[in-house]
């Protein structure tokens, strides 16, 4: 293939492109190429020097570091659209790391093999600096991101994330969770399941505060076995004894199983006996839940309503109940 029929916009959304005159892109397109990389062969190895960099067309490249023991460990897969090694080419750096075709593959390769990097800043000086102070704030940017990251990671950091998201009651991530944080982690399709205890007052009032807390406790286990069980979740506790779980990439099938199992684990508690005037307490659940965006394009509006039809269904049903809610007509 040759660079007349590169696409531009793969080129364009670069960052080490970005800015660039419509005839400096065109430049670097002319003096790009694209090369087939077959299965198993090397794209590059540790310790070549990184004059090209690749982005990703057709096939899956892996990225991976040798053991002095001859053992792998794999650092990244890279699919179509991702660029390779932009980085080390932008900082002219020496590889650290092997990447090899995990399938057929094909790739553009700037500067193409028939020139190099010096050679174009004589041709095109302009378009090169352009490239190289791109380069720099792509590094600058970069190194940053870095720096937040291994603060993030930071032990005293965690603890205060912790800290201000988990409810210290129960162990369970705190509606300010959903405020702050949960946009920008939901993936479609979300569940939002919402529980509240049936005559939980009954319970406080006969028994004490006490009583009432071991409830929640034992509930908020229930509520973290299942996002244990299915490898992911925010178990929650909204207000008061509202409680649910927020679960990525669950569909309305899995919501509603989900949802019957917690209303089975909620009645399989153990009954609170009773208690001189005070008849045992049995443990039962009102649950509304739904789909975002199935149910709900907005988030917030979903939330908002399913909270609101949680209750509703709570005080008109005497309990022990389940309701999809559907903001959607």
């Amino acid at each position: 293939m040759d660079a007349q029929n590169i696409d531009m916009a793969l080129i364009e959304k670069q960052e080490l492109f970005s800015n660039l005159e419509p005839k400096e892109l065109d430049f670097i397109i002319s003096h790009s190429g694209v090369f087939d990389l077959p299965k198993t062969q090397f794209l590059f190895s540790s310790g070549e020097k990184a004059s090209n960099f690749y982005i990703l067309t057709k096939g899956e490249i892996r990225v991976f570091k040798k053991n002095n023991d001859g053992s792998e460990d794999g650092m990244a897969h890279f699919m179509p659209g991702d660029t390779i090694g932009d980085f080390d080419f932008a900082r002219g750096a020496e590889y650290d790391a092997f990447a090899k075709a995990v399938e057929d593959s094909q790739l553009i390769v700037f500067p193409s093999s028939k020139t190099t990097m010096d050679a174009l800043a004589v041709t095109d000086p302009k378009a090169i600096c352009r490239i190289q102070l791109n380069a720099i704030v792509m590094m600058t940017g970069r190194i940053k991101s870095i720096n937040r990251l291994i603060l993030d990671n930071m032990s005293w950091v965690q603890d205060l994330h912790r800290r201000v998201y988990e409810d210290a009651g129960t162990g369970l991530w705190k509606q300010t969770l959903i405020a702050d944080e949960i946009t920008g982690l939901l993936k479609k399709p979300s569940a939002l399941i919402m529980m509240k205890p049936d005559r939980f007052k009954i319970l406080v009032d006969s028994r004490g505060h006490n009583a009432g807390d071991e409830a929640m406790i034992k509930i908020a286990i229930i509520l973290k076995n299942i996002t244990r069980i299915i490898g992911h979740g925010w178990p929650l506790r909204f207000k008061s004894n509202e409680v649910g779980i927020i679960i990525n990439n669950c569909d309305e099938s899995q919501a509603k199983n989900i949802a019957n199992s917690l209303k089975e684990s909620i009645a399989a508690m153990e009954t609170v006996p009773a208690a001189g005037e005070h008849p045992e307490f049995n443990f039962s659940a009102t649950i509304s839940w739904c789909i975002w965006p199935d149910d709900g394009d907005d988030w917030n509006t979903l939330l908002s309503g399913n909270y609101a039809n949680l209750l509703d269904t709570w005080k008109s049903s005497g309990g022990n109940t389940i309701i999809h809610y559907k903001a959607k007509a």
